[in-house]
């Protein structure tokens, strides 16, 4: 290892800028919240959720605060080549020999790189995985913690100025596998190992043991606290869409929100006594979800067209007139004709990336987490070819003067950040239009029938992932969720005690593969879905609020503490607390008698051929 951390780690600081060009191009915003929480100098370990497979380590590194360098394992025999081992030491990789049972050996250049003062990030949750909410956090990080204290007793002079802190770190992705999405990476207060040293070093049997798990649970509990958890897939959906249903558009919810406003969601649809109508309203919602999952839309390029003037249940649904679709598509049309001078070149430019990260994906089309790696990397490779061309063809152009070459590089920048601007709105809000006025024209008799939609309107569940212990992990199920997740019982780090097993390959995630029925046979189902969903959510937010203050809702632990109580070991929230807490962070909770404003709820009135949706009496559908 080199003799400190603030050895140049040229390799590492390479890596890291490329990668995290790729990343940036990848994600519109990566947000940090807690950054103070991160010493600027001493030994800490990093302990980081890992649910995007090797996007984690990218984001992690090219975000973490103070710009510090973070060591990563790899397998000590990898060293042995001369050439290989610079490469990894100057990237800043610890060797680990996984071969050793003695975790001191095992753990060797671990706390060589702690008594430096570094920053070693670990993964406790073992393997990168896709699942509703944390199903399991091993004891690694808190064996390396406790085991250097150990270590610095029997090497007093290599002991650093500060002591060791774990630091959690979350990394919480909008939709990590979709382009243009965020991600929120928050890390929680440090954590010492003090507490737990006097039990750790406790000659009796399984001490050492019961110190490094209960370490592991307060780990555990404050990666809970910031990140999102749900007992099961539909509350999840549930949740999320309604979120999508009050916050319209792609940056309508702040991002140092988004967290704590989804797992209140969460909560409130873990709570079955919520409302009477609750399973009603949570299937409305999962189908809704479903229809955009199968068809590759999201609500927030629906939401430039307006609700009914009423979202009174017993009133039927209709749709957008075919006048007003195609009034809609001019106007979307005509704003991105006015920019299509400065977006032609950029379209054109990054054609190839578009190409390249298509391909990347579906290669791994079955296996989600592995689709944002590939069109990451894809991508990266297209743009080192694309970029450099784009700049001396513009430099060509300018005579290959010094001034020319600052021109072109400047152009070449500019037209790539206003390239993604223009992808994140106007791009991605034309082509649903088209979609739209698409579906909306198509006669109705190609409409799908109620028996062929209902495949489209079954969530698509990831695959399990076989790393995950299936002891401790609850079953999907459609039905409503009991109030209270069940709880994360802390699984063993290493299989009958084996130290060598924590770098152990991990296999893909799989998700299966997504259907995409034609949009003239179920675009008409999606609208009237998607006032289907705003009606029942009004519905069920006008019986949360007639409950009053005597309406408990269930609570996270964490948020039970900040805006509510804890009875019974269970946390609560009234429901009037929870819609004053939504509408505070900028909610638009549907109301029953919503209304629009004359010219635009004169779409609403007719629909596409007259025609209206009612869930009571479909029969009522007819055409002028």
């Amino acid at each position: 290892m080199p003799d400190t951390e603030d050895d140049f780690f040229v390799l590492h600081r390479i890596i890291r800028y490329v990668a995290g060009l790729a990343a940036a191009s990848f994600f519109t915003e990566v947000r940090v919240i807690g950054g103070d929480n991160v010493p600027k100098d001493g030994p800490i370990i990093v302990a980081a959720t890992h649910h995007n497979m090797m996007i984690d380590p990218i984001v992690l590194s090219m975000a973490f605060p103070h710009s510090r360098i973070l060591h990563y394992w790899s397998k000590a025999s990898l060293y042995a080549n001369p050439i290989v081992r610079y490469i990894l030491l100057s990237t800043g990789n610890i060797p680990v020999d996984r071969k050793s049972r003695d975790r001191q050996v095992l753990f060797k250049g671990t706390f060589e790189a702690l008594s430096k003062g570094g920053a070693v990030a670990l993964f406790p949750e073992g393997t990168s995985y896709t699942e509703p909410r944390i199903m399991q956090v091993k004891d690694g990080a808190a064996w390396v913690a406790l085991e250097f204290t150990k270590w610095l007793k029997e090497n007093p002079d290599m002991a650093p100025a500060k002591n060791v802190k774990i630091v959690p770190a979350a990394m919480v992705y909008t939709n990590k596998s979709k382009y243009r999405s965020n991600v929120i990476m928050e890390f929680g207060q440090p954590i010492s190992v003090d507490d737990y040293l006097e039990q750790f070093f406790d000659e009796a049997e399984g001490s050492a043991r019961a110190a490094a798990k209960s370490l592991t649970r307060t780990l555990e509990n404050e990666l809970v606290g910031v990140t999102i958890n749900a007992p099961d897939w539909d509350t999840l959906y549930a949740a999320r869409m309604a979120r999508d249903l009050m916050w319209e558009g792609t940056k309508a919810i702040p991002l140092d929100e988004f967290v704590p406003i989804s797992q209140t969601l969460v909560d409130v649809f873990s709570t079955p006594d919520a409302t009477t109508n609750f399973t009603s309203v949570r299937r409305t919602l999962l189908e809704y979800y479903s229809l955009l999952q199968s068809t590759n839309l999201t609500n927030s390029v629906l939401s430039s067209l307006p609700l009914p003037r009423t979202l009174d249940p017993n009133v039927p649904t209709p749709l957008p007139s075919r006048l007003y679709t195609l009034l809609l598509l001019f106007r979307d049309s005509l704003s991105t004709l006015a920019r299509l001078p400065f977006f032609v070149f950029p379209v054109v430019v990054h054609m190839p990336v578009y190409i390249m990260g298509r391909l990347g994906a579906r290669m791994v089309e079955d296996e989600e987490e592995t689709q944002a790696t590939n069109k990451v990397t894809f991508g990266l490779l297209s743009m080192l070819m694309i970029y450099p061309a784009a700049f001396f063809f513009l430099w060509a152009l300018l005579w290959y003067t010094p001034m020319g070459a600052i021109l072109a590089g400047g152009i070449v920048y500019l037209f790539a950040i206003y390239h993604n601007k223009m992808i994140n709105g106007h791009a991605k809000r034309l082509l649903a239009t088209w979609r739209i006025l698409v579906g909306v024209w198509a006669p109705k008799r190609m409409e799908l029938s109620l028996a062929a939609l209902s495949q489209y309107t079954t969530p698509v569940l990831p695959k399990d992932n076989p790393w995950i212990d299936k002891a401790k992990k609850t079953p999907t199920s459609s039905n409503p969720p009991s109030p209270t997740p069940p709880a994360v019982e802390v699984p063993k780090v290493l299989p009958n005690d084996t130290p060598q097993d924590l770098l152990t390959a991990e296999p893909p995630v799989k998700s299966r593969k997504k259907r995409r029925p034609p949009t003239r046979r179920i675009m008409r189902h999606v609208l009237r879905a998607r006032v289907e969903a705003v009606k029942a959510l009004a519905g069920f937010f006008d019986q949360l609020e007639r409950g009053g203050s005597g309406k408990r809702l269930h609570a996270s632990a964490h948020l039970a503490k900040l805006h509510g109580w804890e009875a019974d070991g269970q946390g609560w929230r009234t429901a009037n607390e929870v819609t004053r807490y939504l509408r505070s962070k900028g909610a638009k909770i549907p109301s029953i008698q919503t209304s629009v404003s004359a010219i635009d709820a004169e779409w609403a009135a007719l629909s596409s051929d007259g025609e209206v949706s009612s869930p009571v009496d479909e029969s009522s559908a007819h055409e002028f």
